[in-house]
């Protein structure tokens, strides 16, 4: 997703309930409707050409609004149906994983703290250091008081027995 979609998106969650207000003033007050047609904005931000150029977000989101209520007032006092967004439904990715996703990740979290929880003390130190707190070699060296390659000798020791440890399932 690039940087300037990450953005709109941004600025759509932070827009949401003022969009939905502004939607439903002009759309007499018909909050479903509002909710909506806001909806719709979410979808067509996310799925637009060209969001790399827009310059202020904000009033894009708010265009777009304007003109969802200005095309919906007109077809209502035409009476024509607006289909709604299932053109664009099927082809957004909900952007969470699925249950078993998550609880397949849960179980790889908990065998890997496992796995750590076995290294010797100041192997796991060092490791820890270096992966939870992204410390470099040297730091950890001088922050532990031992030499720069022996942080090294410290973290080979820990990616190997982590990766034993692992494909034993834990088990030794």
């Amino acid at each position: 997703m690039s940087n300037m979609r990450s953005r709109m998106l941004a600025v759509f969650a932070e827009q949401k309930a003022s969009l939905q207000r502004f939607l439903a003033r002009r759309l007499g007050d018909n909050a479903a409707l509002a909710e909506d047609l806001t909806q719709e904005v979410w979808l067509r931000v996310a799925t637009a050409e060209g969001v790399e150029s827009i310059r202020n977000p904000k009033s894009y989101l708010f265009r777009i609004a304007s003109n969802l209520a200005i095309d919906h007032i007109r077809h209502r006092r035409y009476g024509v149906e607006l289909s709604g967004a299932e053109d664009y439904s099927e082809s957004v990715a909900d952007p969470r994983p699925s249950p078993e996703t998550e609880a397949l990740h849960r179980s790889e979290l908990r065998r890997l703290l496992a796995a750590v929880d076995r290294l010797p003390p100041r192997t796991r130190e060092v490791f820890l250091l270096a992966k939870l707190q992204d410390m470099s070699y040297l730091d950890i060296a001088q922050q532990l008081g031992i030499a720069r390659n022996t942080v090294m000798v410290h973290m080979t020791s820990a990616l190997a027995l982590l990766e034993r440890y692992l494909h034993e399932g834990g088990k030794s």
